[in-house]
C-alpha cells in the first residue's frame, strides 16, 4: 500500500495480475451489478477455486533446503502464503470488487486431508471461509486442490431480485434485468498487459492497483489465519495488530527448517 502511494506521487502505473479486473465480460457484469441489476444491493455470495492437485518436484540429491523449497514454492507458506493466497485470491478479489471493499472478519476451516506427505511442504489442501462484510453481508469462500474431486472455479452473488454468475467462460445475470455476456474477444491475461502499456504511455487514465490487490491478498491471509488457528479473525487485527511473519531467517541457499503444519485449535493466533 505504501508503494502504491509512492507510485501515485511519481505518476507510475501498477497492474497486479488480477486479470478479471481487465476482462470485458467481468467489467460489464460489474457495471450492471453496481447499477442495481440484482434488484438492489448484493446481500450474499459464494466464490470458489476447486480443482485437482498440482505439480510437485521431488528433492534432488545434494539439493539444499532453500533450493528444494524454492522449486516447490507453492507448498511452503513463506513462499506462497498457501493456495488460498496464491490462487484463490482471484476469486476473493472479485468478492471484494462486488462488495465494495474488504470484509470485516473471517471464520474459516481447512486441513490437510490428502497431501499429507512431507514432499507437499506445510500447506493445507482445502479451505472454507465465511467472510462478513459491512452491513452483515456474507460471502462463502471455498478452495481445494484434491485429485478426484469436481472442479469449480467461479463466483456467484445474490441480490433482492437477481443472481449473478461469473466465470472464465462468460458471465450472466438472472432476474428481471437478465443479461448474458458474449465471449471475450481478448484473453484477460493479454488484456491486462495491453491496459498496463496504455497506462504507461498515457493513452488511458493511469492504473494503480496496489491498494486493492494488497487488500485482496490480506483478505486471503485473514481467511488462512482463521483456518490455521480455528479462531475468528478480524480485519482490524490482521491489518493493524498481527505480528505474524512467515519469512525465512535468511534468504540464502543452505539449511531452512520447515515450519510445522498448522493445527486448528492449537496453532496460536499471532
Amino acid at each position: 500500500i505504501a508503494a502504491g502511494l509512492v507510485a501515485d506521487e511519481e505518476g507510475l502505473s501498477i497492474v497486479s495480475g488480477t486479470q478479471r479486473r481487465h476482462q470485458a465480460s467481468y467489467l460489464e457484469a460489474m457495471a450492471r451489478i453496481h447499477e442495481g441489476a440484482l434488484g438492489g444491493k448484493v446481500v450474499s455470495g459464494n466464490v470458489c477455486w476447486n480443482q485437482g492437485g498440482l505439480w510437485v518436484k521431488d528433492r534432488a540429491q545434494g539439493q539444499s533446503d532453500m533450493e528444494w523449497q524454492l522449486r516447490n514454492w507453492l507448498y511452503f507458506t513463506w513462499a506462497s502464503g498457501d493456495h488460498i493466497c496464491e490462487q484463490h485470491i482471484h476469486n476473493l478479489d472479485v468478492a471484494n470488487w462486488v462488495m465494495g471493499g474488504a470484509p470485516i472478519r473471517a471464520l474459516g476451516s481447512g486441513g490437510r486431508e490428502v497431501r499429507t506427505d512431507a514432499r507437499y511442504g506445510n500447506i493445507f489442501d482445502h479451505f472454507t471461509t465465511l467472510l462478513t462484510y459491512p452491513g452483515g453481508r456474507q460471502v462463502t469462500s471455498m478452495c481445494r486442490q484434491i485429485d478426484g474431486t469436481p472442479s469449480r472455479v467461479m463466483e456467484e452473488f445474490l441480490g433482492p431480485g437477481g443472481r449473478a454468475v461469473l466465470g472464465h467462460g462468460g458471465c450472466r445475470i438472472e432476474g428481471a434485468q437478465a443479461w448474458k455476456s458474449s465471449l471475450d474477444a481478448t484473453s484477460p491475461y493479454v488484456q491486462e498487459h495491453i491496459d498496463l502499456l496504455a497506462s504507461i504511455r498515457g493513452d488511458t487514465p493511469r492504473l494503480n492497483e496496489a491498494t486493492r490487490v494488497a487488500e485482496s491478498t490480506l483478505t486471503a491471509v485473514m481467511a488462512r489465519m482463521s483456518a490455521y488457528t480455528g479462531k475468528e479473525v478480524t480485519w482490524e487485527f490482521v491489518r493493524n495488530a498481527s505480528v505474524l511473519d512467515l519469512s525465512p531467517p535468511e534468504y540464502a541457499f543452505g539449511d531452512l527448517e520447515m515450519r510445522p503444519v498448522s493445527v486448528p485449535g492449537k496453532t496460536p493466533l499471532i
